[in-house]
């Protein structure tokens, strides 16, 4: 079996061979390719089963607001950035008698994500500023809350519930490092606003800053990158995720956060599981190749595959919960099922995928290869490390 397509290359196949590995010609499914995700997604309205399992973890809501609702609104406008620039968001209005009542229901629906219910805080909240965007498959709503004295503001996101993105927010709150706040109540979701700097942004604009430690954001751009892989995390974009910064004693931190989630383990191609496949990432996978030699690539991977497992042996019997409601509460089609099982079983050089008949069955096999390869390779770079003594 030849290198890129033993199980262990983890990414290898693309992160690698970008950074100077001799591994020869990729493979069709890790050429580049011009766009991955090109027509709309279908919603997958959110399943008992999976509503049973939001009740049993405290996701359940009965916050008397629905998507709906926000729908009334009677006029909008463009929302337009400093620069002057359409942020693709409009500003929408309502009656005034709507208004009151969006504001109550708004306020306590914050109250109910940021202090499970204790309405007190209510009083020194109000809803400036309600945003919409038609751009994107959930069409959400951007809800600006501010706090009457102090003038200080938060947003959060009221969304339809889409099975897929329920999933994506489920496995990114325990396999990934981050925390996740969400709330479901039938088929209206409430998601809080993860703060960072937006992808395409930093890019843009923090690419030229001298303080950028490039060697750190490559290194958290790899581990992004095989977090998203291993557990089937799509359409990661620049502008689909955020890069939240931390001032430290010698410089900056970098973590490299998802802000959508509603391509979890719904595409068949199996590039749109690669953030570095791309091309409005490639600057980022440039600084990678430039910093980042692949021996240090695979570290990188062996290093954030071992601490998925770490979080998945911490939450085992809740990850195999959320993907047995996977099983009856459907997210992707057929077609896209089988066509992820032929990439899968050829980058992974197995046929071990063959047979699966749903999401819930590739991703449980996705996640038993990644992490047992993960285990696997720290054994070696132990055995290796001894033999150096």
């Amino acid at each position: 079996m030849s290198e890129r397509s033993r199980p262990n290359s983890g990414l290898l196949g693309g992160m690698v061979q970008l950074a100077g590995s001799s591994d020869g010609a990729p493979t069709p499914q890790t050429q580049r390719a011009k766009t991955f995700v090109q027509q709309k997604k279908t919603i997958y309205p959110v399943h008992e089963k999976l509503h049973d399992y939001l009740r049993k973890y405290h996701r359940a809501t009965d916050i008397e607001l629905t998507y709906d609702s926000l729908m009334q609104f009677n006029n909008a406008y463009p929302l337009e950035d400093e620069d002057g620039n359409d942020t693709l968001w409009r500003v929408v209005a309502y009656e005034p008698v709507i208004m009151r009542e969006l504001n109550e229901k708004l306020t306590r629906a914050y109250a109910k994500m940021k202090t499970e219910g204790d309405i007190s805080v209510i009083e020194n909240l109000a809803v400036e500023r309600i945003d919409y965007c038609e751009f994107g498959n959930s069409h959400p709503f951007r809800i600006r809350i501010v706090n009457r004295f102090n003038d200080n503001y938060d947003h959060f996101y009221v969304k339809q519930a889409d099975t897929s993105r329920i999933y994506g927010l489920e496995l990114e709150h325990l396999l990934s490092p981050n925390r996740i706040t969400y709330l479901v109540r039938e088929n209206t979701l409430f998601e809080e606003h993860i703060a960072g700097v937006p992808g395409d942004q930093f890019i843009e604009n923090y690419f030229k800053r001298k303080s950028l430690n490039k060697v750190r954001i490559a290194k958290e751009f790899i581990k992004f990158n095989e977090r998203c892989f291993v557990r089937l995390l799509g359409d990661m974009r620049c502008y689909n995720y955020v890069v939240d910064i931390t001032p430290d004693f010698e410089g900056e931190q970098y973590r490299v956060r998802s802000i959508d989630f509603d391509q979890q383990c719904y595409e068949g191609q199996l590039n749109v599981y690669c953030p570095h496949r791309y091309d409005n990432n490639q600057p980022v996978v440039d600084l990678c190749a430039q910093y980042i030699n692949p021996a240090t690539v695979r570290q990188y991977q062996v290093e954030e595959r071992v601490l998925i497992a770490r979080r998945y042996r911490a939450v085992a019997a809740r990850v195999r919960h959320i993907i047995d409601c996977m099983r009856y509460a459907p997210c992707s089609s057929y077609n896209k099922v089988q066509e992820l099982v032929e990439g899968l079983n050829e980058y992974h050089g197995v046929d071990r995928f063959t047979g699966c008949q749903n999401m819930a069955e590739i991703l449980e096999r996705q996640l038993d290869m990644s992490l047992a390869v993960a285990r696997r390779n720290v054994r070696t770079m132990n055995e290796r490390n001894i033999g150096r003594l």
